[in-house]
């Protein structure tokens, strides 16, 4: 049974995304191909929230951000800050482990292109709403990119409206945890330098000096 708050591996919410599923279970049975649950304690102070499963990343894997390029950054990063301990291997048994720290997906599904659609983004927000709920200490969001952005503040019943996203930017959420934002850490974004390792860094040592004061 799946711990409250996650799908289970049939979710049916989003017909476009459990066909997508079916597919790859067919073309690859020994992938994780479901909902991919989230990884860390729920007693943690910060929840990173991403935008959906990559498909030979997390998809593959069954762990959020490992298997593709996004989890170097992320996890290195993660272990220099003293949140995440062992060695990334892209694996989901490389033995890696958070402290203090939490990351599930606004999508818990691989969508086709990795581009969900509004309705699949709407469908997933019980599911980041259930997390929030059931992380008692949580005190710092981390979102990784617009739409994880966008999913927070939902989730939370704010309009993004009024708390636009940039890279950097910090927001105090009315009655919940201060939200922090980044450009994803995409391929394509740190390809681009559009994010780089001393922006991400950045951010994440801002973020645990906030922590750190609470």
């Amino acid at each position: 049974m799946p711990l409250a708050g996650e799908p289970g591996p049939e979710c049916a919410l989003c017909p476009r995304l459990a066909a997508f599923r079916a597919a790859n279970r067919a073309a690859w049975p020994d992938w994780f191909n479901a909902p991919v649950p989230g990884f860390g304690p729920r007693s943690a102070r910060l929840l990173i929230v991403g935008l959906a499963p990559g498909l030979k990343g997390a998809n593959r894997t069954g762990r959020p951000f490992t298997g593709d390029h996004a989890g170097i950054l992320l996890y290195e990063t993660l272990r220099r800050a003293g949140l995440a301990v062992g060695a990334y291997a892209a694996a989901a048994d490389d033995g890696l482990s958070l402290r203090d720290c939490r990351i599930v997906n606004a999508v818990r599904c691989v969508p086709p292109e990795n581009k969900p659609l509004p309705a699949e983004i709407a469908a997933c927000r019980p599911f980041l709403a259930a997390e929030f709920a059931a992380m008692p200490n949580l005190r710092a969001v981390l979102a990784l990119g617009r739409i994880a952005h966008e999913a927070v503040l939902r989730a939370h019943g704010l309009t993004p409206g009024r708390y636009p996203f940039a890279h950097g930017a910090e927001h105090a959420l009315p009655g919940g945890p201060r939200l922090f934002e980044s450009f994803h850490v995409s391929r394509y974004n740190t390809a681009t330098r559009r994010l780089t390792e001393e922006m991400f860094r950045a951010v994440v040592t801002r973020l645990c000096g906030y922590l750190s004061m609470m």
